[in-house]
């Protein structure tokens, strides 16, 4: 054969060896990805003409349905019976935008491309019943409905869980939206809508609960505590911190201050009940150092995406470099480095630590269940269009932050501040409750701050049946107590309405 021939045969062959490879990955590989793409309309298509599954709350209410449009471009319209109530859970379908929420992520659920509703058996063969999906979630319409009264007209976020299993039983972002104008099959009214919704500066598409980070404030004492006895150079006996004004680090002359000048001291019971500043900044900083506040901040899914089965899940931070180490620290003390200042900072959640509010509430789940963070999820399970369950949310562990000695100490420790501290506004008669206040100071002209509140409640002497956090965002003034008097009765009613009380 001629050499030239052979060459452009083996070339050849081998484009066509490329173009298979080629083909099968995005045949096999790649197309869940590809039908997942928000921007994928052919897979919209498709659903928009064909009966799409129902998505309820835990207690029975309806959240998202399909309507039939006889003289419509499609055979169906997408509708949602709640407005904006769970928008930023359930999402929105649209054939412009795509799906979000869980219209997004159990898509193929909802739309019966799933193996047990494509293939459901020889029971189904003289059904005619659609074969499509209906998604049952773990959220509650009475927790959410009292979330969302509760915040009022704050921006802000609240969060609710169970910490023994994970399940989310509200999930409410202030400004919300109603779905049911992006999802509108008029594509004029649909576009009008999004731009209107997008060129707000409140960003009322932005489910702020589990996309958006926030400094965690004195929230994060929960983290650096955690650390402390994880590392056994702390407990509720030793050390005991010096009573002052404010604390000093190494490095540098500006001193982190207590609230309105205020002195405080103790030992670690005590240091959480009055949220001590200085405290706090001097044991990160001093008696632990960057390693195990690192270490212990990653345990507890910081540098991580929380697990939570809904698209767009923000990262909460922690610093993970403080610079070179400067010199020895003293007798008992750890090493001082560059940035020494910077963890003392970061200590108290300021500096360059950030955190969703599903985050903080997930912090306060593993002190409530034994030190174990389970992972959180919306998805109770699915049933097929004869009531059957098909599928249905096995719970896991996510994080191990904490031992379940030191969690019951913590346990202990939160209590108390509920009992007689920053968190007195967040107890409910007849009901164990522990929580941690939080400001995060975000400037002084005026002083404005994040409101937070984290916490967990339960019968007295029982494992905790729900976690909660809560952000206001922006606050006027600047105080350790603005947690205790802005979000902790934001706090007290979604406990009462998950524990109906």
């Amino acid at each position: 054969m001629n050499p030239r021939i052979r060459r452009l045969s083996v070339f050849v062959l081998v484009l066509y060896v490329g173009l298979f490879i080629k083909l099968n990955q995005i045949q096999l590989v790649d197309a869940p990805s590809l039908e997942r793409r928000a921007d994928n309309t052919r897979v919209v298509t498709r659903d928009f003409n064909q009966p799409r599954g129902t998505i309820a709350s835990a207690d029975g209410m309806i959240l998202a349905q399909s309507a039939p449009t006889p003289n419509g471009q499609f055979a169906f319209q997408r509708t949602y019976p709640t407005g904006d109530l769970f928008a930023h859970v359930v999402g929105s379908f649209s054939y412009q935008f795509g799906a979000d929420g869980v219209e997004r992520q159990y898509s193929d659920q909802l739309s019966g491309q799933i193996t047990e509703l494509k293939y459901p058996g020889l029971s189904a063969l003289w059904d005619n019943s659609p074969n499509v999906g209906n998604v049952s979630l773990t959220v509650r319409a009475d927790v959410q409905a009292a979330a969302k009264a509760a915040l009022g007209n704050r921006k802000g976020s609240v969060v609710a869980l169970d910490p023994r299993t994970g399940a989310i039983l509200a999930l409410w972002s202030f400004p919300s939206y109603d779905p049911n104008l992006v999802s509108d099959n008029d594509a004029a009214k649909a576009r009008a809508v999004r731009e209107l919704l997008d060129a707000s500066p409140e960003n009322p598409r932005l489910a702020r609960a589990y996309r958006d980070r926030y400094f965690p404030g004195s929230t994060f004492k929960i983290v650096t505590a955690s650390a402390g006895l994880t590392t056994g150079k702390v407990s509720n006996e030793a050390p005991t911190y010096p009573v002052e004004r404010g604390f000093t680090p190494p490095l540098t002359s500006r001193p982190i201050a207590n609230f309105d000048g205020s002195a405080c001291g103790g030992t670690l019971a005590d240091l959480l009940r009055v949220s001590c500043n200085s405290a706090f900044a001097r044991m990160g900083s001093l008696t632990l150092g960057p390693d195990p506040m690192i270490e212990q901040a990653k345990q507890f899914g910081f540098n991580d995406t929380a697990p939570i089965d809904l698209p767009g899940a923000a990262a909460s931070a922690f610093p993970t470099s403080f610079g070179n180490r400067v010199r020895a620290g003293a007798p008992g003390e750890a090493d001082v480095y560059e940035n020494t200042p910077a963890l003392a900072q970061a200590a108290i959640g300021q500096n360059d630590v950030s955190a969703t509010p599903l985050q903080m509430a997930l912090v306060a789940a593993a002190v409530a269940n034994g030190g174990a963070i389970m992972s959180p999820h919306v998805f109770d399970s699915v049933s097929d269009a004869r009531g059957r369950i098909v599928d249905r949310h096995a719970d896991s562990v996510w994080r191990q932050p904490l031992s379940a000695e030191n969690a019951a100490i913590m346990r202990r420790n939160l209590i108390g501040v509920v009992a007689d501290g920053t968190a007195k506004g967040m107890a409910v008669a007849g009901l164990e409750v522990g929580g941690k206040t939080g400001t995060a100071q975000l400037g002084t002209d005026p002083p404005r701050s994040h409101a937070w509140i984290v916490g967990f409640a339960g019968l007295p002497g029982q494992p905790a049946e729900v976690a909660v956090a809560v952000l206001v965002e922006g606050q006027v003034g600047a105080s350790e107590q603005t947690g205790g008097r802005v979000a902790a009765p934001i706090a007290q009613a979604v406990i009462k309405a998950a524990l109906k009380r």
